[in-house]
């Protein structure tokens, strides 16, 4: 099991892993320690954040947003240019392609586990029953509350 986190030290991402025995994560820029709840971790399901006090975590795959978006944007400009061109047929073939790209990356990523709050990263866990998908309620208050606290 591992965590991807922004030091709240000095503000560099960080990789650790850690176990259900772990009782504290070390940032490896400024060897910064955050001490772990040892209720964090219960039966190899996280039921709170290690980096941050929250409870609020969701479910997402694995993979860069980025990368997927630009995979639909690369078809769609490929797809349109032979529309242009009068190739329905090649037209069609790259967005039944580009879907089944999407498809076959949907089923083959695996989930992580993300905090609203600090956006630490969780792989190797399996999710509890109350994390669910993201939910933009959840995250609008956090964001809210971190610009409050910054003063915007």
């Amino acid at each position: 099991m591992n965590v991807t986190f922004r030091c709240t030290a000095c503000d560099s991402t960080g990789k650790a892993e850690f176990d259900s025995t772990t009782s504290d994560v070390a940032c490896p820029h400024c060897q910064q320690t955050m001490a772990i709840n040892p209720k964090a971790i219960v039966d190899n399901r996280l039921e709170r954040c290690l980096v941050c006090p929250s409870k609020e975590l969701f479910v997402r795959k694995n993979f860069p947003q980025g990368l997927g978006v630009s995979i639909v944007v690369v078809g769609f400009i490929l797809s349109s240019v032979t529309w242009y061109y009068h190739h329905p047929a090649w037209t069609y073939a790259i967005l039944f392609a580009t879907a089944f790209i999407d498809v076959v990356l949907y089923l083959f990523v695996g989930d992580l586990i993300e905090c609203y709050r600090c956006h630490a990263q969780y792989r190797g866990l399996e999710p509890t029953p109350d994390q669910g998908a993201f939910d933009l309620e959840i995250h609008e208050r956090h964001r809210q509350e971190k610009a409050r606290l910054q003063g915007r």
